[in-house]
């Protein structure tokens, strides 16, 4: 039972729920703390399951629809599904169920959440279908992660503010930036096989100095949340780490030197995504 765990685990890198699950938990406490919304364990556990089945259904469905992709990708060919280890079918019947899961979950929530459970569907589960016809598949990975944060804030408020959009915004160009660096390894592959992306269009270089203004555009939205916010020291320290993060992923990688993209990948932005949520929140808790 344990090793089929672990194989979904794997499936949909679980660990990966770093980058969008700390946002999600930012708009959550700032729903609590500056949108008027109450606090309560059950919200916050329905809050945390509708991030990780949506999470999962859309992760199970990239690797399943991209499954003749990896085979001949040698960085993917080792994936659960091309390499055997789970069966379509099985992974499919998985998505189906994480899919049914998330729009039950929202339902317990709030009648707002539950209606705009199909377009957050149709968002990060076409995203997988992207990268066939336009370069900007990255931007569209980012609306998926973006939603994490503006979704948390509604199951607690039911309404839509300024704030938690802004934070919205934030993790679309930040997480957008980083998938750009992350798919510099398959310009050569996405080429080949006539895959669009943003190093097969602009090339590493070119790349770089997108992802490079993407994260400009992230930092300056720290700022501006903050100030919006009328957050306080811990927020700003939080800030700073999360900036200083990204500042060093454009240090680390170099079109000539890419051995460290995948220490910027997870290490550096999960250590980015968790260090700024517990600052801001605890912000939030402190002077709310």
């Amino acid at each position: 039972m344990f090793a089929t765990i672990n194989k979904y685990l794997s499936l949909v890198k679980f660990s990966h729920t770093i980058f969008a699950m700390p946002f999600a938990l930012i708009g959550f406490f700032m729903a609590t703390t500056k949108g008027g919304g109450s606090f309560s364990w059950q919200l916050f556990g329905l809050v945390v399951l509708c991030m990780v089945f949506a999470r999962s259904a859309a992760m199970a469905f990239n690797r399943w629809l991209d499954v003749d992709i990896d085979k001949l990708n040698p960085r993917t060919a080792k994936r659960e599904i091309p390499a055997g280890v789970i069966s379509p079918g099985k992974a499919m019947f998985f998505i189906i169920a994480n899919v049914v899961l998330f729009m039950i979950t929202t339902w317990f929530i709030n009648r707002i959440c539950f209606f705009l459970s199909p377009v957050a569907l149709l968002v990060v589960l076409g995203y997988s279908y992207t990268k066939r016809f336009t370069a900007l598949c990255h931007l569209v990975l980012g609306v998926g992660l973006s939603l994490a944060p503006i979704g948390a804030y509604l199951a607690v408020t039911g309404a839509f503010a300024v704030l938690p959009v802004l934070v919205s915004c934030l993790v679309l160009c930040w997480v957008s930036g980083f998938d750009i660096i992350y798919s510099l390894q398959d310009e050569d592959f996405d080429k080949s096989q006539e895959l669009n992306s943003i190093p097969a269009w602009l090339g590493l270089s070119g790349a770089l100095r997108f992802s490079e203004l993407l994260h400009v555009v992230a930092a300056a939205l720290v700022i501006c949340i903050g100030m919006t916010g009328h957050f306080h020291w811990l927020f700003w320290i939080g800030a700073a780490v999360f900036i200083a993060m990204l500042l060093s992923q454009h240090m680390l990688v170099k079109p000539d030197d890419l051995s460290k993209v995948n220490i910027m990948f997870m290490t550096t932005n999960g250590i980015a995504s968790v260090v700024f949520a517990v600052f801001a929140i605890s912000d939030m808790l402190i002077y709310p």
